[in-house]
C-alpha cells in the first residue's frame, strides 16, 4: 500500500484548480493508496483556500465548496490525519538549526518536514507531495522521496 504525505502546497491543488491539479487526480486514483495530512496541514489548507479568495484567485462560493469537499475527504477517511507531536517540534528545531542560516526555513515548513521525516522513518510514507520549491529542496536534502505535482 503506497503512502502519500501532503504538504499544503501539494494538497490544495486537489480543491482549487491550479497547475498540478491534474496530477493529483491521478495520484488519488492510486489503488490502495493511503493519503496523509498533518494537523498543521489541515489548518494550512483551510487558510490557503481563504487566501485565494482574498487574492481574487477564487470567490467565496468556490472556497466554501472547496472547504466542504476537503471536510468530506477528512470525514470519509480518504485523508488520514497525522497528529503533530512534541517530537516533531524537536525535529523541526533541529531542522531550523541545520538549514536556517543558509536557506529559507519557515517554522511551519520545518514542522511539516519533521512530520514527513518521522513518517518515512516509520515506513509510513513513500512520497512527500509538495509544490513549494524551497520545501521540496529541503526535503530532498533530508533524503525524502518527493513528488511535485507541478513538474511533469
Amino acid at each position: 500500500m503506497p503512502y502519500f504525505f501532503f504538504d499544503t502546497s501539494g494538497l490544495a491543488k486537489r480543491y482549487q484548480l491550479e497547475t498540478g491539479s491534474s496530477r493529483l487526480v491521478d495520484l488519488f486514483a492510486t489503488p490502495s493508496g493511503r493519503f496523509l495530512v498533518s494537523d498543521l496541514g489541515i489548518l494550512e489548507t483551510r487558510s490557503a483556500l481563504a487566501m485565494k479568495v482574498r487574492t481574487g484567485e477564487s470567490d467565496a462560493s468556490g472556497a466554501l465548496d472547496a472547504n466542504r469537499r476537503f471536510g468530506l475527504d477528512l470525514a470519509n477517511g480518504l485523508l488520514h490525519n497525522v497528529a503533530v507531536t512534541r517530537a516533531h517540534f524537536a525535529i523541526a528545531n533541529t531542522l531550523v538549526l541545520r538549514h536556517g542560516l543558509t536557506r529559507r526555513m519557515r517554522t511551519l515548513d520545518a514542522l511539516q518536514l519533521a512530520v514527513a521525516m518521522d513518517l518515512r522513518d516509520r515506513g509510513e510514507m513513500d512520497l512527500f507531495v509538495v509544490s513549494d520549491r524551497i520545501l521540496q529542496d529541503l526535503a530532498t536534502l533530508e533524503g525524502l522521496p518527493v513528488l511535485n505535482p507541478e513538474i511533469e
